[in-house]
């Protein structure tokens, strides 16, 4: 056989074992070392997992995992999140769907301290079901809105999906967080006009809340202040050439830090759980990185990245038809495959193609992020959606995804948008030089 015969027969063999269950990391690692070997000898690929898993765990860039994701971890117990939701709750609540208007305002804020969908998701379902359900309001629209505001973790800066992308393509790190910017927002707006449509045509699904006054409004702001303090230094200091992405990483875990034990919501235990978390999160995170750098170097060896880069970049096609190909492509597969798999599976096949059609490695490593967030709230994975049922035990798991349907249209909307006015994901990353 051919190295491209053994690699395609790779390929179908993981996509076996994904669909026996077996999870990605380890797929990953199984057909990528037995791979390596056929094509190669037994002791290259014994040489191939030491050499390489040692130099990709001993890069320095990988430290900003562990180190925002305890960003993230310290602040949820240290109660900013709850802060942060009753901040939007006053200002939104008497909205029709104004607390979900709110879930969604404060998964935007969490996520800019937090880099995870899902422990968005999960923070949120356990602030915000509760009291939506006080209120009367529809778990169908409740925990569609917290899956779906869940989902924005994973492109507010800083993702840690964004890390690996950058950290795979040698891409900068500081510039990917801040092109996440704009359309974070942008997909925040969509979210919050998608609920008040739809709380317009069926007004039972979220009642307004009874209304607040201005004076309580602008004493809720203070739960913000503190997240607003941690996002300016941590991403103005970036911007600002100050310090690097995993300065900025240490820079900001110390600052929650210290403003949770000047607050004094911190105790041992919380710290305790808050350093547990971020280990298993962080370990989860690494194991997934591993399993995909050992599958990268056996499609390298069989030549299907660049026979295919080749292929599509020769399509009598035009550049964006090939484009809308490998973002369809990630549309479809981000509903069976875990989001940072799925990039970290596809990128050393797809990247170079994208480099040789002239498109910006940043422009895209936006647009694959809003593309698979659209995975995790759709099924048979979506699993932002089994967080939140997971949390939500009293309503169905249909009810929950059925609840996700309007903001995935809302997604698709705003990929649309990003696809057709590709600076607003670039302005304000050329601006750093």
């Amino acid at each position: 056989m051919t190295p491209i015969q053994i690699g395609i027969l790779g390929c179908l063999c993981l996509l076996v074992l994904l669909a026996a269950s077996l999870p990605v990391a380890f797929a990953m690692a199984v057909v990528g070392f037995v791979g390596f070997a056929v094509v190669r000898t037994p002791q290259a690929a014994m040489s191939m997992i030491t050499m390489d898993l040692y130099d990709t765990f001993s890069s320095y860039g990988l430290t900003v995992i562990p180190l925002f994701v305890l960003m993230g971890q310290v602040a949820f117990h240290a109660g900013i999140s709850r802060r942060l939701f009753n901040a939007a709750y006053h200002w939104l609540g008497t909205l029709p769907g104004g607390l979900a208007m709110a879930t969604v305002g404060a998964c935007t804020a969490f996520g800019a301290i937090c880099g995870s969908g899902p422990a968005t998701a999960a923070t949120m379902a356990s602030v915000a079901l509760p009291e939506m359900k006080r209120y009367k309001y529809s778990m169908e629209l409740g925990c569609g809105a917290v899956a779906a505001g869940g989902s924005l973790g994973m492109l507010i800066p800083p993702s840690v999906v964004f890390i690996v992308y950058g950290i795979m393509t040698e891409q900068s790190v500081g510039k990917l967080f801040i092109a996440g910017i704009v359309p974070g927002l942008l997909i925040a707006l969509l979210f919050c006009l998608a609920i008040y449509v739809n709380c317009k045509r069926r007004p039972h699904l979220g009642p307004p809340a009874p209304a607040t006054g201005w004076a309580t409004k602008f004493a809720s702001l203070t739960g913000v202040i503190e997240t607003l303090v941690l996002f300016v230094v941590v991403m103005g200091g970036m911007f600002g050439g100050f310090f690097t992405p995993t300065e900025a990483a240490a820079i900001g875990a110390a600052g929650t830090l210290v403003i949770a034990l000047v607050k004094k919501q911190l105790t041992i235990r919380k710290v305790a759980r808050s350093l547990q978390e971020t280990v298993r999160t962080s370990c989860m995170v690494m194991i997934i990185v591993a399993g995909a750098v050992i599958f990268g170097k056996f499609l390298a060896v069989t030549r299907i990245p660049f026979e295919l880069a080749s292929s599509l970049a020769n399509l009598p096609l035009p550049g964006w038809s090939v484009m809308g190909l490998i973002i369809l492509f990630y549309l479809v597969a981000g509903c069976f495959v875990d989001a940072l798999g799925l990039i970290l599976l596809t990128i050393p096949i797809f990247y170079p193609v994208v480099l040789q059609l002239g498109y910006d490695p940043i422009w895209f490593g936006v647009m694959i992020v809003v593309v698979t967030q659209m995975g995790v709230i759709s099924p048979p994975v979506g699993v932002c959606v089994y967080v939140v049922s997971g949390i939500a035990r009293d309503v169905p798991l249909q009810t929950v995804f059925r609840g996700a349907l309007p903001f995935l249209a809302a997604l698709i909307f705003a990929a649309i948008v990003l696809i057709a006015f590709p600076r607003l994901c670039l302005f304000l990353p050329d601006l750093v030089k």
